[in-house]
């Protein structure tokens, strides 16, 4: 879930000293690498069926999709990708000559992933896992489509952080609060999906994919979603850190590691940098998906996350979803070399080099 507040600033609404939040490493979690990392774009913000960029395969118009159209001649016109606000994406890797998938999100219509996944041909049988980078309605609405594409096929697991239940709004001074939707945990466990949920980084796909769990909060600058509040033990308490917010991580073997983000409530600095932690201070190779940064809250942030960012050095960024247009150019500009656009049907492939 992505808000642009109101003109209310960063200061107003995130004490500095509540930004910093430390999280354990656990022993023993060895992120294997991977051949190839297969990204596609099934849910974002956008379609933009004339985006081109050198190296970056997007999905055409397949001619052979159509729907009724009754003011067109013939009565049927395209079955073309749809977007929306929310996020999704198809992530494949391949180690040892197996290739092993995950959806990522599953954006915020009943079935908006579903059907952009049936025209992207992509079998949704091929998903052996749901991951849910957090519980906001914009990444969790689609599982009723998904279930039903997946044709009474039952006990697919769904993992995410237990606070991803949370009954949350919006409480942004001068404006009502705002009520989020919030999962339900019986509905989605009734649709067939196997509940995962835990705090902690865990290994997907033997090995292959990390879910970071928890993020620790060490940048110290990036406020979270500011205004969130949760109902919790009878009350509404502030929220803005969003616990439950939390990341995928691969290993692309020789050239580093790349971040699936959601939102990126957690901050895409703290993401990036929790991730290299966890993964034994492995160089940052790229980052795709949403950097949360639109708006008038984040935008004094983003001079230090692009310096930030900077001294990562990645190859490789993908900004979608909850970026906001401003930081989209902003990353552009800065690292023109690396920044592709994420519309609907953009696919990213990191490949280890050919040896």
């Amino acid at each position: 879930m992505c808000q642009e507040h109101g003109a209310a600033s960063v200061s107003s609404l995130a004490a500095p000293a509540e930004l910093f939040w430390e999280v354990p490493v656990p022993e023993g979690l060895r992120l294997a690498p991977v051949d190839r990392l297969t990204v596609r774009v099934v849910l974002d913000n956008a379609v933009d069926a004339l985006a081109d960029q050198p190296g970056v395969r997007r999905v055409r118009q397949n001619r052979s999709l159509v729907q009724p159209v009754p003011t067109f001649e013939g009565g049927v016109g395209p079955d073309g990708l749809v977007a929306e606000h929310g996020y999704a994406c198809w992530v494949e890797v391949e180690r040892a000559g197996r290739t092993r998938t995950l959806l990522f999100d599953t954006g915020v219509s009943p079935r908006g992933a579903a059907s952009n996944l049936r025209r992207l041909g992509l079998d949704p049988g091929a998903i052996e896992a749901v991951v849910l980078s957090h519980g906001h309605y914009d990444h969790t609405g689609g599982l009723a489509g998904l279930a039903e594409a997946l044709g009474g096929r039952t006990g697919l697991p769904l993992v995410l952080h237990p606070d991803g239940w949370r009954r949350r709004r919006l409480s942004v001074p001068g404006e009502e609060p705002m009520e989020l939707p919030t999962p339900s945990r019986s509905a989605i466990e009734g649709l067939g999906f196997e509940v995962l949920e835990g705090p902690d980084p865990s290994l997907l796909l033997d090995g292959s994919v990390l879910l970071t769990g928890e993020v620790a909060r060490t940048s110290g600058f990036e406020p979270g979603l500011p205004g969130q509040e949760a109902f919790v033990r009878g009350h509404w308490e502030d929220d803005r850190l969003t616990a439950d917010d939390q990341a995928l991580v691969v290993d692309v073997a020789g050239r580093g590691l790349v971040v699936v983000t959601g939102c990126g409530h957690a901050g895409v600095v703290n993401l990036c940098r929790f991730a290299q932690r966890l993964a034994g201070d492995r160089p940052l190779y790229g980052v795709i998906g949403g950097f949360h940064l639109g708006g008038p809250v984040f935008a004094p942030l983003l001079p230090r996350v692009l310096d930030e960012l900077a001294g990562l050095a990645p190859a490789v960024l993908v900004p979608g979803h909850c970026t906001g247009w401003r930081a989209q150019q902003a990353l552009a500009a800065r690292f023109p070399d690396a920044v592709v656009q994420s519309v609907v049907g953009t696919e990213v492939t990191c490949s280890a080099p050919a040896s």
